[in-house]
């Protein structure tokens, strides 16, 4: 079975009197060997989940870790204007070692929208003009860019990023926009509990769009991208604390056993990495990643 890296998402509702939960709960993820730990990206109450901004939350966990990579599991770019995204980005970079993984999104909550002040029927152009002037800064001292909302003339970023080109970008999303958009400005492509057979369906029309744009055999089948996926688990035993927002990992009552063959089955449709996003009480986290640790992670290798 192929090796399939796991990482875990921190977005249970942590403690508010008890700020170093969070922290605490990613080096107990690095320890147990998981590969990443995700933070999403809420403005407003979601009702379940701590609701922080993914790169303040991610900066305080690359100083209490040393190894694990830091995702943002989903940034939605249109909230954040495109110097503010490179520049945040670029530090996080820097202070991490080169360790985040930034995954981006259009967004979907027009309250959000609407309270940020930004149009939600713009979302998909400015995710377009953001990266692509993230991307322009990261890559090039100076940068000139030239786009609908964002532009750039012999701009050097206040701090260039430590990966060369600046940290790698997965884009979520399996509309056809969303995967041209990967393919253009993107180093991988992140999916929402994605089974085998979506994997393999965004591989082949990830190479049927590369085609039509002209790009090189090396991009058919998303060969030049990473395949990532979040997926919903509830382990064995601990009480969920909200539904599932999507398929259950290992089926209704999963087992190792079981969540290790649906993941099996993943790895060899191409899926690159996996993120557990895990509906739980935060006092069952560390219960639950040793768990996983265990019980999963041996079958995968």
């Amino acid at each position: 079975m192929p090796l399939l890296p796991l990482g875990v998402s921190l977005q249970s509702r942590w403690p508010l009197d008890d700020g170093a939960a969070a922290l605490r709960a990613a080096r107990h993820a690095e320890d147990l060997g998981f590969d990443h730990v995700a933070v999403g990206n809420r403005l407003l109450d979601s009702g379940f989940g701590l609701d922080t901004d993914p790169l303040v939350l991610l900066s305080a966990v690359a100083g209490a870790t040393t190894r694990v990579r830091l995702l943002t599991s989903v940034l939605v770019a249109p909230h954040y204007p495109a110097l503010l995204l490179a520049n945040q980005a670029a530090t996080l970079d820097v202070l991490s070692g080169g360790r985040l993984i930034l995954g981006v999104g259009t967004g979907w909550n027009p309250d959000e929208f609407a309270a940020a002040g930004v149009p939600v029927r713009e979302r998909g152009a400015r995710t377009d003009d953001h990266l692509g002037a993230a991307r322009a800064l990261w890559a090039r001292r100076p940068a000139d860019f030239e786009g609908r909302f964002t532009t750039l003339r012999g701009a050097n970023l206040g701090v260039p990023p430590v990966t060369p080109g600046g940290p790698p970008v997965w884009v979520g999303g399996s509309s056809d926009p969303a995967l041209r958009r990967a393919l253009r400005l993107g180093d991988g492509w992140y999916g929402m509990g994605a089974d085998a057979a979506e994997v393999t369906d965004v591989r082949r029309r990830l190479g049927e769009l590369a085609a039509e744009a002209g790009e090189s055999s090396a991009t058919a089948e998303g060969g030049r991208l990473t395949l990532a996926s979040a997926q919903f688990l509830t382990p064995p035993g601990i009480p969920a604390e909200t539904e599932l927002p999507g398929r259950p990992l290992g089926g209704t009552a999963p087992t190792a056993a079981s969540v290790a063959d649906d993941l099996g089955q993943l790895a060899e449709a191409g899926l690159s990495a996996a993120t557990l996003w895990l509906p739980i009480a935060a006092g069952h986290m560390d219960a639950a990643m040793e768990w996983i640790a265990a019980e999963v992670m041996p079958q995968l290798s």
